[in-house]
């Protein structure tokens, strides 16, 4: 397929209308609206709450999360002796004991092999630009005597929420780093949340057990490519980012177990969709798995372990939105965010919300 086939607005809007993309989270995680699709139906239901997910699980199903943990990787710095501003986005730390990490800067033209950035009101970090790896990518050192847990917890202290910029237009708050983290998560490693996880609050997640509904946990540690713009029109032509993810023996037995008896495996978001798919066998029993994947899923692709996905409201030409279109079919789902954007239009509180803070779509293939 071709990058032009995702805009399922293209008829009125070359890109998703600002007042469409949802700034704010909803007042509580399991308050947002939630679209179901039915594949095998061709039906979409509209329902007002996402603890109505309740109503189509049973006893022994299971609900597949990522558990990774976003760290506040977006903080500001000044350049030594002109005292530019300049963003460091923080990707990954590289070497423990030499305090290096892989960075992406912003202004990119500014910087230099040599430079020093300095960080906090008092200048009390200090990091030297020590090797370009892209155009926008650096390699950092921190220069910093400390033991390295308290070295984190000052560089941390400096950062905050990575709220992706192409959609959420606000400065970052203090209490972003909760809101865009999920409940379960437990390593870190994430860059950006997997935002179909937000929905998911402590009250829901306590129904679900009482109901009998089983938990899985992977961990894939998202990364900035799911933002990145595709720039070719032939997909196949496309190279996701790597991502790291692991696979634990334990959740293996229950997705497959579950499999085995007939239950329903939920892949709780794009990141699980993806681990899953990685990991999975040729006789199609999910394996244990530690390494880093590019796996890129769009249409066509057959679906190995979910029986059911949990989506966001994704914007038009992302690779999020592919992986739900390959999921889901490619004319259904292109059929739901057309009626999403209809539905009570013009009532801007009762209208579907896209983008990370926005609402949920559950498929279902039934």
């Amino acid at each position: 397929m071709k990058l032009s086939e995702f805009n399922p607005f293209a008829d009125k809007y070359k890109k998703m209308p600002e007042s469409r993309i949802a700034q704010e989270p909803a007042p509580f995680r399991d308050d947002c609206k939630l679209m179901v699709v039915h594949t095998k139906q061709g039906l979409i239901e509209h329902r007002e709450s996402f603890r109505d997910i309740l109503d189509y699980f049973d006893d022994k199903d299971v609900f597949v999360f990522n558990d990774t943990k976003v760290f506040p990787a977006r903080l500001y710095g000044n350049k030594e002796k002109t005292g530019a501003r300049i963003e460091v986005f923080l990707l990954r730390e590289l070497n423990e004991e030499m305090r290096l990490w892989d960075v992406l800067v912003d202004p990119a033209r500014k910087i230099r092999i040599g430079n020093k950035l300095y960080f906090g009101e008092d200048d009390s970090m200090v990091a030297e630009v020590i090797d370009n790896t892209t155009s926008r990518g650096r390699t950092l050192r921190f220069l910093y005597d400390g033991p390295h847990d308290e070295f984190k917890r000052t560089l941390y202290s400096m950062g905050e929420a990575p709220l992706p910029k192409e959609t959420i237009k606000r400065p970052a708050r203090p209490e972003d780093m909760e809101n865009f983290q999920c409940i379960f998560a437990r390593h870190e490693g994430a860059v950006t949340a997997p935002t179909s996880g937000l929905h998911f609050s402590p009250q829901l997640m306590k129904m679900m057990e009482i109901k009998g509904i089983e938990f899985a946990f992977v961990t894939m540690h998202c990364g900035l490519g799911n933002f990145r713009e595709i720039d070719v029109e032939d997909l196949s032509k496309h190279k996701m980012d790597s991502e790291e993810m692991h696979v634990r023996a334990e959740a293996c037995d229950i997705i497959n177990k579950a499999k085995a008896d007939g239950h329903k495996v939920v892949a709780v978001g794009t990141t699980v969709q993806r681990t899953l798919e990685t990991a999975v066998s040729a006789d199609r029993k999910l394996k244990e798995y530690d390494g880093w994947t590019n796996k890129f899923i769009f249409p066509p692709y057959d679906f190995c372990l979910a029986d059911a996905m949990v989506a966001n409201f994704y914007m038009p030409f992302s690779t999020l939105l592919m992986l739900t279109c390959a999921y889901g079919g490619y004319e259904l789902v292109m059929k739901a965010y057309r009626e999403a954007m209809r539905y009570n239009e013009n009532d801007p509180e009762r209208r579907y919300r896209f983008g990370p803070y926005g609402d949920a779509m559950l498929i279902i293939r039934d």
